[in-house]
């Protein structure tokens, strides 16, 4: 007699005596490996993978583990896409522009200069097409994936001397992240791509003039104000980047859909999370780094209209030659020119006039 009969014909008392468990009811565990392009020190932008990986525990009971794991101890923090792609680690968690040199649109995938703020961004990915494209477009790596996180609008960073017009980018070394590199480049700049951790030392040294990073709570945990007395504002090419969880697709595609639902919930909480860190903890930082005799700046207008017109000329040549560039970038753009009008009758009126009371 086969499996089912005897089940069927016995009932459950039946083949519990007779010593066969329902295979319904056991689920292996699952234990994942997530590479981080973060250094821990930084509980904010590492925190987030931090966070994902503890909701994913509670959410099943115990029964997904994710151990996370900071820039260096698995991978290099440039190293996190082959890994995943290669399958080396479950899945990643990182900002997609740092690997624009495999190809520019994973800087749509994170942020461009003058691009969208962090809530257009979001509304891109979510509610536009903005998933959907970059999914199809990261298919090619091998992998799936999810919002992981928004720092919101950045600082201009760290120089050593003052920036008084465009003339003073020249020849300058900065360590800049990602895609942002191309237009400071185009402006003068030298630019230099480093990782979180090692930035400090760089610019202590004086191998670079000048460094960013995200914004006063991480950039005093750093210690970026020890070695560089200016401070400048807007970061223009990072007004809403988005970190993202990066997953090999067999790996995702393994889960149950229970796991699957679970992933994506822990994901869009530590999406919403990570910014509210940074809204909660900047402005303090920001207060202490001034109180201790950081120079606050705004970039010059002629650095800002340079880099402006720098940015698009540059998308404007990858239109021309890059046809995943192109077909992203054409929806990207047609959404930033609506979200900017809407914008431009709420947000930034309102916000334009609290900033101005003495509350």
């Amino acid at each position: 007699m086969d499996r089912r009969s005897i089940i069927k014909n016995a009932g459950i008392a039946g083949v519990l005596a007779a010593g066969i468990a329902p295979a319904v009811h056991a689920q292996a565990a699952i234990r994942w490996r997530l590479a981080s392009s973060f250094p821990k020190a930084l509980d904010t932008i590492f925190g987030g993978a931090v966070t994902f990986a503890e909701r994913v525990k509670a959410m099943s009971g115990g029964k997904f583990e994710i151990s996370v794991h900071a820039a260096g101890e698995l991978m290099p923090a440039f190293g996190v896409v082959d890994g995943v792609q290669q399958g080396s680690v479950e899945m990643a968690h990182t900002a997609p522009y740092y690997f624009f040199g495999k190809d520019e649109c994973f800087a749509l995938g994170c942020a461009i200069p003058f691009g969208l703020n962090s809530r257009q961004m979001t509304a891109w990915m979510l509610e536009g097409n903005g998933m959907k494209l970059m999914r199809e477009f990261y298919a090619k790596y091998n992998i799936i994936n999810f919002l992981g996180g928004n720092t919101g609008a950045q600082m201009g960073g760290w120089y050593r001397k003052e920036i008084k017009s465009v003339k003073d980018i020249k020849g300058l070394k900065m360590r800049i992240g990602g895609f942002a590199g191309k237009v400071l480049e185009r402006v003068g700049g030298v630019p230099q791509n480093i990782p979180g951790g090692e930035i400090y030392t760089a610019l202590e040294k004086g191998t670079i003039d000048s460094a960013e990073w995200v914004g006063p709570y991480d950039d005093q945990k750093l210690g970026f104000n020890k070695v560089a007395p200016f401070y400048y504002y807007p970061g223009w090419w990072e007004g809403g980047p988005e970190l993202d969880f990066f997953i090999n697709d067999k790996a995702f595609n393994a889960l149950s859909a229970e796991n699957k639902a679970i992933v994506q919930a822990a994901a869009a909480e530590a999406h919403v999370t990570m910014q509210a860190k940074y809204d909660g903890l900047n402005p303090n930082a920001l207060k202490q780094l001034v109180g201790a005799g950081t120079k606050l700046r705004p970039f010059p207008q002629d650095v800002m209209a340079a880099a402006f017109k720098e940015a698009l000329g540059l998308y404007e040549e990858l239109n021309a030659k890059n046809e995943n560039w192109k077909k992203i970038y054409a929806d990207y753009s047609k959404f930033r020119a609506d979200q900017n009008l809407w914008f431009r009758f709420t947000e930034a009126t309102f916000d334009r006039f609290m900033q101005a009371q003495k509350l």
